[in-house]
């Protein structure tokens, strides 16, 4: 067996894409619970450049059996994907690829990252020193009876003019920006909302249905993004907002008022912090 750094390929992206996909089918992979969209091949291609060390392929007579993509952002390191083809499991491909992609931690003094219900997949991340906080999902149509009225809080568009204020919500949250990543998500997610007033500031990511990032200053300012983004949900598409821990009551509290669902979903992992709030994580970036 072979391992080697993800390339900035085509081919490359499309072999992760296949993994995961594979990967996923198995109810048991130990990996981020990360659903493979769209995004996911230009996510690979941003990895391998901006995090080349924390991006690696494991490869058996020539064929693609395991792969695992993180990133570090300012002291933050973050297991984006990990995946290991069914047949593959059990014979220490899995274990390899983290020594590998955990090399790229060295030197971080906080981790997070999204983890999927499986035990092996708790199990893996607990081992490698991860905190593991129980998590919700909240899913169905949106009742639109229940969207409060917005108040004094506007909500409007944001573009890559409104980088620092993203960065500095980032800090503010988790102690580290997203940095490049953010140009990534403004270019394949729907829509940027970005809130900034005198209560605070904040910004949501929201695509189709699902909400992918929220972060705020303050739980009113959370509250008002998370109403607008299931507000923008098209009728007939039913929402989804993930990775609730038990710091984020104020987005249950929202997603019951428009009648959403809440289940079980996972765990978000961390290391060398306390969960962020207000925050919902994005699977992919964290």
């Amino acid at each position: 067996m072979i391992l080697r750094q993800v390339r900035d390929s085509a081919a490359d992206a499309e072999a992760v894409q296949e993994l995961s996909l594979a990967a996923s089918a198995d109810p048991a992979r130990p990996g981020p619970a990360t659903v493979p969209t769209p995004l996911q091949p230009a996510r690979v291609r941003h990895l391998a450049r901006t995090d080349p060390a924390g991006c690696w392929l494991a490869e058996s007579d020539g064929e693609p059996v395991g792969a695992v993509l993180s990133m570090r952002r300012e002291g933050l390191w973050t297991p984006s994907l990990f995946a290991v083809r069914p047949q593959a499991q059990g014979k220490g491909v899995g274990r390899l690829l983290l020594e590998r992609a955990a090399a790229h931690s060295r030197g971080c003094l906080r981790g997070m990252v999204c983890v999927s219900a499986s035990p092996a997949a708790a199990r893996r991340y607990r081992l490698a020193g991860f905190t593991l906080h129980p998590a919700m999902r909240l899913t169905g149509r949106v009742d639109r009876a229940g969207l409060l009225d917005p108040g004094d809080i506007p909500v409007h568009r944001g573009s890559a003019t409104h980088r620092h204020l993203l960065d500095s919500v980032d800090r503010r949250l988790r102690g580290s920006a997203h940095g490049p990543d953010h140009e990534l998500m403004l270019g394949h997610f729907e829509e940027l909302l970005i809130a900034d007033a005198l209560a605070g500031s904040g910004y949501c990511y929201r695509d189709g249905g699902e909400v992918k990032l929220l972060a705020a200053t303050t739980k009113r300012i959370a509250a008002r993004l998370l109403r607008e983004a299931l507000a923008r949900v098209p009728d007939g598409v039913e929402a989804r907002v993930e990775f609730l821990t038990a710091e984020q009551e104020w987005a249950l509290d929202v997603g019951l008022e428009v009648g959403l669902t809440p289940r079980s979903g996972g765990f978000v992992g961390l290391r060398g912090m306390r969960p962020p709030a207000p925050y919902l994580p994005s699977g992919a970036f964290l």
